[in-house]
């Protein structure tokens, strides 16, 4: 079967899930490329609240890049270059600026590009079985910086030297434990709690979703907010959702919210 990217839409929630059958859902090429249009289409479709993000199957999320084709699309430095700072790079600045919020349902290995992924989304929901790391060092690459740079802003420096210098295959509750993941589940349970949890998120006020990943990330920057910044905080006090907010709270009623 050929490997692909595919984008369902259901309910606000779009599930963009890695197929690769037969290589654990590694990551080639195309899959970058789909990665990045299948993150456009969520920019471009307003109904959508909520991105799942997952692998095809039980067994892997993604068990790293596709190995086979390195020896093509890496076989000199420009080769290399692009597909890092092109192909690469415009998926996980996709995943990582999206919008939306982001979940992560993790099953089975999440390994290399894989935990890079992961590691770009909001929320990564795994199971008791799943398994991270990146052993690269193995294989004799190393990890390019520009992918390394959001691990290491998500765990920070010991983490990612750990990962990286024993190759070592950590469990679930070891990453868990390590800030690599939000949450961890029995197996059985990762792609329906990922459901409920979207669920959660699109029963909120989207405007504000988008806001408060907005201000996450203004705020991780460490300069303070301007003035006018502090004024554009109070921006939801102009919108519809607010006010149904505060009257279905009100009336004790569930808030039906437009995003306007």
């Amino acid at each position: 079967m050929e490997s692909k990217i595919s984008f369902d839409l259901a309910d606000g929630i779009a599930t963009v899930t890695l197929h690769n059958p037969g290589k654990l859902n590694a990551v080639n090429a195309a899959m970058w490329r789909g990665l990045s249009s299948a993150l456009k289409r969520v920019a471009d479709t307003p109904e959508v609240r909520c991105v799942i993000l997952r692998g095809a199957g039980d067994d892997a999320f993604a068990a790293g890049g596709d190995i086979e084709e390195f020896l093509t699309v890496r076989a000199t430095v420009d080769d290399a270059l692009h597909y890092h700072e092109e192909l690469v790079a415009n998926a996980l600045d996709a995943i990582r600026n999206c919008a939306v919020p982001t979940v992560a349902a993790i099953r089975g290995a999440c390994i290399g590009g894989g935990l890079e992924i992961a590691g770009c989304c909001d929320i990564r929901i795994a199971g008791e079985s799943s398994r991270f790391g990146a052993p690269i060092n193995r294989l004799g690459f190393s990890m390019y910086p520009g992918e390394m740079a959001g691990l290491l802003a998500l765990v920070g420096p010991a983490v990612v030297l750990e990962i990286l210098l024993e190759g070592r295959i950590l469990t679930a509750r070891e990453a868990l434990q390590k800030g690599l993941l939000s949450r961890v589940v029995d197996d059985e349970k990762v792609f329906d709690e990922a459901a409920t949890c979207a669920a959660r998120i699109c029963a909120g006020a989207p405007l504000v979703a988008r806001w408060h990943k907005q201000w996450v990330r203004r705020l991780m920057t460490g300069a303070p907010l301007t003035d006018t910044e502090k004024r554009q905080a109070f921006d939801f006090l102009a919108t519809e959702d607010y006010r149904e907010g505060l009257d279905a709270f009100l009336n004790k009623r569930a808030p039906r919210f437009t995003g306007r």
